[in-house]
């Protein structure tokens, strides 16, 4: 099948293709359709180390690729690969012992971030919100960013962290406190 005819398929058609013909071009545009929010989401994860979320991105890839064959469909296939994004995300911090340093001492984000074109308002509230998280332990910042960013739902979340339902509704109370403090003492 042409690269063309492979974007006006579904996702359940693709892994359908890759699995069963093994096509390479099927899978690729599953990767181009997800690439970009799981590099996002890998970005947040590692304090915007982009070199690092590049590589576990990669490394989500080539384990979904490998894992393909396993996906049942029964979830949205953006959150079984999250879920296999997060465990290698957790697998590098077992392994490094990732930092989960503050934004403010992040050179990486810091620089990012006073580079920015307009600092209009809305875009100083997103920073401020990003610095927040920043603050928060690992888990707790990752139920959030899925969350608020990714718009998943508390099930999905469990899902795709393995982690107990009850535990997700924690985190994102807790942690909604937490950025609304920050926001109201940043406004004054």
């Amino acid at each position: 099948m042409k690269k063309q005819d492979l974007t006006i398929l579904d996702e359940a058609q693709l892994v359908e293709l890759a699995v069963s013909k093994n096509d390479q071009l099927a899978f690729a545009e599953l990767v181009n359709r997800h690439q970009s929010n799981l590099r996002y989401s890998l970005r947040q994860l590692t304090d915007w180390n982009e070199a690092l979320a590049d590589d576990l991105a990669q490394d989500t890839f080539i384990q979904a690729f490998k894992e393909l064959a396993k996906f049942r469909q029964q979830a949205k296939f953006s959150s079984w690969l999250y879920r296999i994004g997060y465990n290698v995300f957790l697998q590098h911090v077992r392994k490094k012992a990732l930092d989960t340093q503050s934004l403010d001492e992040n050179p990486l984000l810091s620089n990012q971030l006073e580079q920015g074109p307009e600092h209009d308002e809305e875009s100083e509230v997103h920073h401020k919100v990003a610095k927040l998280l920043a603050t928060l332990e690992p888990e707790r910042r990752s139920v959030l960013h899925l969350f608020l960013h990714r718009q998943n739902t508390h099930q999905e979340i469990s899902d795709i962290m393995g982690v107990p339902l009850g535990t997700v509704k924690t985190h994102i109370n807790r942690g909604r406190v937490v950025l609304q403090d920050g926001l109201q003492a940043w406004r004054g």
